[in-house]
């Protein structure tokens, strides 16, 4: 995806569901309705800040079958690079934006005899777009959110509507916490477990389901990670000729496309791999942060996913 397949949009609604998490609202400018959607899917929203350009993916939360508008859910991140204190602090009633169009890498299985999901925190935002799915079929399904305390579970409401009593909420407050093994072990054949959350529950679900001899295949999960800062760095681009300077505060895609040269890419999360870039040459290290490339790829250091990897280096030579 390149940023020629933009849409303008306005914001039209602001709910502060959380102490930390904000709730949005976006129209399109031009009226009409927006691309359609399944539930899982997530946009990119552009912010235009007054030094440089956040694109952030977040979750698409709304019915898909409403398309006059979009909805997000924006946790304020404590270390943020900027994009969610912009959304929480420079974002009003009728300020505008950009998005890309939705794109889904966490679909619901269609084939699946049951669906189990796994939600922490502002990881619940995808599961809201797909209970609307299932709510419309015949599948059966059991909801699992766990979150901080009770004033940390957002669109709770929302959820009990949909979910009823498929919905069962853990509070760390209370000293309550989803049994994983116990739950995953009582599943019948063909079911299909979705986890989003925290990378600790992400990590504990896949593994605590591999090792009951669940297959990879009914395994589902989405981390979406931010790029972490680090040393600045500078990178050859060999086809473009053009050499970009890599802040400690900047990611490596950000630091190509703000000198011009377009990668695509479908998340900027590291999850999808589209915006994969073969690595010519490098005088140092390179600093893996993707949850795509495999542990022989990394060892082998002819790739980067330049949206949340990075290098410590002397040189970086990049096929772009």
């Amino acid at each position: 995806m390149t940023d020629a397949e933009i849409i303008a949009v306005e914001v039209i609604g602001i709910e502060q569901v959380t102490p930390l998490i904000k709730h949005f609202t976006l129209a399109p400018l031009a009226g009409g309705s927006l691309p359609a959607f399944s539930g899982g899917s997530h946009i990119i929203v552009v912010m235009r800040g007054a030094s440089r350009v956040h694109r952030n993916p977040y979750s698409l939360l709304s019915a898909p079958h409403e398309l006059g508008s979009y909805e997000i859910g924006v946790r304020r991140m404590e270390e943020s690079r900027g994009g969610s204190h912009f959304m929480h602090d420079a974002v009003r009633l009728g300020s505008r934006l950009e998005i890309a169009h939705p794109v889904n890498l966490f679909g619901l299985d269609k084939i699946a005899r049951k669906h189990v999901l796994i939600a922490g925190g502002i990881g619940i935002t995808p599961f809201l777009a797909h209970l609307e799915d299932l709510n419309y079929g015949t599948v059966p399904y059991e909801l699992h959110y766990s979150v901080r305390s009770p004033e940390h579970a957002a669109f709770i409401e929302r959820l009990r509507r949909r979910a009823g009593d498929r919905l069962r909420v853990y509070h760390d407050s209370e000293a309550q916490a989803i049994d994983v093994e116990a739950l995953l072990m009582m599943q019948p054949l063909g079911t299909h477990v979705y986890v989003c959350g925290p990378a600790g529950m992400i990590k504990h679900v896949i593994a605590t389901a591999k090792s009951a001899g669940w297959p990879d295949s009914h395994i589902h999960w989405e981390q979406f990670s931010a790029p972490p800062v680090g040393e600045a760095f500078d990178a050859f681009l060999a086809r473009s000729n053009v050499t970009v300077h890599v802040p400690p505060d900047r990611s490596l895609l950000e630091s190509i496309e703000a000198a011009g040269v377009e990668v695509p890419y479908l998340c900027r999360g590291g999850v999808c791999g589209f915006c994969r870039t073969r690595v010519v040459e490098v005088d140092g290290e390179l600093i893996h942060n993707d949850h795509f490339l495999s542990d022989a790829d990394r060892s082998q250091g002819r790739s980067i996913m330049p949206c949340v990897s990075r290098a410590r280096c002397r040189s970086l030579v990049l096929d772009l």
